[in-house]
Formats: structure tokens, sequence, C-alpha cells
């Protein structure tokens, strides 16, 4: 059993330097993650019309009926499923609060036992669980935290979720179409840059992943590029039996 000697004197080095990746991946994940289901997804969505000898003028059009589509879709769903799990949460928390307001003391309790069952002493964990319990809405956060494994003051906003997922997806699917927005009227530029933006994507990604930044990025661009080439085949094929 190793002893802790609480009153030695604190490392520079480590209190300085002891930072950790963020393991939850903030805001970076689900944005990075949104603009690369808009590339992938138009990206693969405008070389399958392409496939099937569409005109320039049709792919175009696709695209912008892609990105349209695709995020006002992952909008709706995003929306639907924060708000739906926000609406949970609350419903727990209110559950919790009227156990607390009706049987407090036996809520204490199970909050000691709880700081008991992770090696905290019987008599030290009763003691901080009283105090702990003296204000209802901290009480009502202890418990939420450790049972509900929840912030109170945290939960996700359904507009601001939706509002981000629609941008990001936005932004990506609208990389394969700029090309062509600006002129082009081949196939190549689109696929280019759409490739270059999926490098770009995964490259992102591994600053919340072990991963160097040239085998995400080299990831994502063939996961990528092996979609839009099998819609590609699928478009030709569609075409020509159609045709």
């Amino acid at each position: 059993m190793s002893i802790i000697d609480t009153e030695a004197p604190l490392h520079t080095a480590h209190r300085d330097n002891h930072t950790h990746r963020d393991v939850n991946g903030g805001w970076l994940r689900p944005a990075v993650f949104g603009a690369m289901d808009g590339l992938v997804s138009n990206l693969a969505l405008m070389t399958g019309v392409a496939g099937g000898a569409a005109a320039p003028a049709g792919i175009v059009i696709a695209g912008l009926a892609g990105l349209a589509a695709g995020a006002f879709s992952m909008a709706a769903g995003e929306y639907t499923s924060v708000a739906s799990q926000r609406e949970l949460v609350l419903a727990e928390l209110d559950v919790e609060r009227q156990q607390l307001r009706k049987h407090p003391v036996d809520e204490m309790e199970e909050l000691a036992e709880l700081y008991v069952s992770r090696g905290v002493e019987p008599a030290l964990a009763r003691e901080v669980a009283m105090q702990l319990s003296r204000d209802p809405e901290q009480a009502l956060e202890i418990h939420a935290r450790e049972e509900l494994g929840i912030d109170p003051d945290d939960l996700p906003s359904p507009l601001v979720a939706a509002a981000s997922s629609f941008g990001s997806f936005a932004l990506g699917a609208l990389l394969p179409v700029l090309p062509y927005l600006l002129g082009a009227t081949a196939l190549w530029p689109a696929v280019l840059l759409a490739l270059a933006g999926l490098f770009a994507c995964g490259a992102v990604v591994s600053k919340v992943t072990t991963r160097s930044w040239w085998y995400s990025g080299l990831r994502q661009l063939l996961l990528g590029g092996a979609a839009a080439g099998v819609t590609y085949i699928l478009g030709t094929w569609i075409g020509g039996a159609i045709g």
C-alpha cells in the first residue's frame, strides 16, 4: 500500500505541464465530422450523377440540392436528438429533486455509500455527504453528477446543435460544388478539391486522437474517394441501363 505525503512540495513541472487532450472532442469533433459528412455525401452524389452522363448544369443542381437537403436533414435530426435527450435529463433531474425533498436523509446516506464504495472511510464519507446536502441545489448537482453522470448547468442546446450541424454540413457539401460555381465544366476539379478537404478534415481530427495527422488525413481521403468511386460506377451503370 502506497503512502502519499500530503505535505510534500508540489513539483513545478507537474503543476505547469499536467494537461490532457480534450477526450470529449468539445466542439471540434462534431464540427469536423459534420463537414466531413457533407463532403463525402455530396461528392458521392455528384460523382454518381456525373457517372450517369449528366450535363454540368445537372451536376450543379444535384450538388446544391444535396447540400440543402442534407443540411436541413442534419439540423432537424440533431435538434430532435438533442431536444429529446435534454427533456429526458430534465425529467430525471425533476425525479431526483423530488427525492431530495421527500427523503433527504435517505439521499444523504446514498451519497455517503457511494463515497465509501470509492474508498473513502465511512465516517468521513458520511460527514462529506452531510455537508454537501445542506444546500438543496448543490445536493441536486452532486447527485446528478454522481448518479446520472451529467452537469445540470451544462446541458446541450438543441438550437445550437442544429445550427452548428447545419453550418458544418453545408460548408463541407459546398466544396465539391464550388468549382462548378466558379466556372468549371469538368468533374475532376470538384473531386480534387473535395479530396483535399477530406484530407484536411482527417488531419484536424488527429488533434483529438493519438493518430498522426497524415495517417488520419490519408485514411479519410481514401474512404471518401472510395465512396465517390463506387457511386460513379453505379451512376455509369444506371445511366447506361436507362439511357
